[in-house]
């Protein structure tokens, strides 16, 4: 009897939970169509660009080579500071090359007063042959004498030219301004000419050009684009430098040359690039990458990323909402990509409405509620579904309270029974 008693009870709650919730779907009704956030598309001009690896060079390098033998006695220079063209910076010890200069000295000397003496004999004869005195054999003698005499005096100073050349390479000059590296020699070094290790390396790093390296196959592939992607005349042409930590280079630069040559062993070309650097942000070595224009293509749409998915074969489609606010599939022709979006030529026309958000709950062919990602209608449409969902709850808590009072009552009287059974059970005892 207890057993048949409980049996009841719990057949009378589950009839009340199954009451309310038929009211509840007579009140609700028919199931709107899912909502989805599109992005209305414009077509534009875009300029496509390429971005390749490259390295920063500075604009002009020397390194610092004696061209003389010797000791160095002083260093004149502070290591990693700027210094300008012509300033000293190493002092050999010039001893035997100041010996050398008044040795060709003394010789110029020598030289000239024998020029002199050859000038003088060669007039005497020439006189004593005006008078038949002298042959004309003695006459040539004195003139060969004095031409000798002559080139002997451009040869001395020659010879005296060169020593001064050595006396003034004893101290080495800035061959160009910049940033001089670390010093290689200390006083007291011996040096060699033309030696193989400089003593320093000077830099020029403002400008600094930027050598970036470019596949022939996709040289190939842009200078095959269609004509009209051409760069028109006055599109902005500037180039956009990006650094290792990702951040982008405050500087803009510009493309002042390409190698006409492929390299045999890696088929790339060489594109270098100038970029002003007044902070000396960028040092020689550095590793970069450059944003360069390169074709510009006309009535393409920019396709927001989030958009845009792959099919089983890996096709890129997208799904947009069509005038009757049904969801059609599109596949699409996508170039590159462009920030967060995506430079697509084909499939993806102006004004297309490209559903951005709710995709995982709609399909092809099926009724949407399209709303415009950011603007102020889909925002009040969305508080109204908000306060409609919030009513049609109000209204259907009556139905879960009176299916509540009932399924209490129902439990206030059962209970009554199930004590007389109770107590039968406990009389018949």
């Amino acid at each position: 009897m207890i057993t048949h008693t409980r049996i009841l009870v719990a057949a009378s709650a589950v009839g009340a939970m199954l009451w309310a919730g038929a009211g509840m779907a007579q009140q609700g009704g028919e199931m709107p169509p899912p909502a989805v956030t599109v992005v209305t598309l414009k077509a534009q001009d875009v300029t496509l660009t390429s971005t390749l690896p490259g390295r920063v060079v500075a604009s002009a390098e020397a390194e610092l080579r004696p061209q003389v033998n010797g000791l160095i006695t002083e260093r004149m220079f502070d290591e990693g500071t700027v210094v300008e063209q012509g300033d000293p910076l190493y002092r050999i010890d010039p001893r035997s090359y100041e010996a050398a200069v008044a040795q060709a000295e003394a010789a110029l000397a020598q030289a000239k007063a024998q020029a002199e003496s050859a000038r003088r004999e060669a007039e005497r004869v020439a006189a004593l042959r005006d008078r038949r005195v002298a042959s004309e054999q003695t006459q040539d003698s004195a003139i060969a004498a004095r031409d000798a005499a002559e080139a002997a005096v451009k040869s001395a100073e020659a010879q005296l030219q060169a020593a001064q050349i050595d006396l003034d390479r004893t101290v080495i000059t800035a061959p160009i301004g910049g940033a001089i590296g670390l010093a290689q020699a200390s006083q007291g070094a011996l040096v060699t000419a033309s030696q193989a290790e400089p003593l320093a390396v000077i830099r020029r790093i403002d400008p600094v050009r930027v050598d970036v390296t470019q596949s022939a196959a996709e040289i190939i592939r842009w200078q095959r684009q269609d004509a009209q992607a051409a760069l028109p005349e006055g599109v902005d042409r500037t180039v956009t430098l990006h650094l290792a930590d990702g951040t982008e280079y405050e500087h803009t630069g510009s493309l002042t040359g390409a190698e006409p040559h492929v390299d045999e062993t890696t088929g790339v070309v060489t594109l270098r690039m100038e970029f002003a650097n007044p902070e000396s942000l960028l040092l020689p070595g550095m590793y970069v990458l450059a944003e360069i224009p390169q074709a510009q293509l006309q009535d393409v749409i920019l396709a927001p990323q989030e958009g845009v998915t792959r099919d089983r074969r890996g096709r890129p489609v997208a799904m947009v909402v069509n005038d009757e606010n049904i969801v059609e599939t599109r596949q699409l022709e996508i170039v590159q990509d462009r920030g967060n979006a995506w430079v697509v030529r084909e499939g993806l026309e102006d004004g297309d409405r490209l559903i951005v958000a709710g995709l995982q709950f709609i399909g092809e062919g099926m009724p949407v509620t399209p709303e415009e990602r950011g603007a102020a209608p889909a925002e009040n449409t969305a508080q109204g579904a908000d306060g409609e969902k919030a009513a049609a709850q109000g209204d259907a808590a009556p139905a879960e309270t009176a299916g509540g009072e009932a399924a209490a009552a129902g439990r206030d009287e059962e209970p009554a029974p199930a004590q007389e059974a109770t107590e039968d059970d406990d009389t018949g005892n």
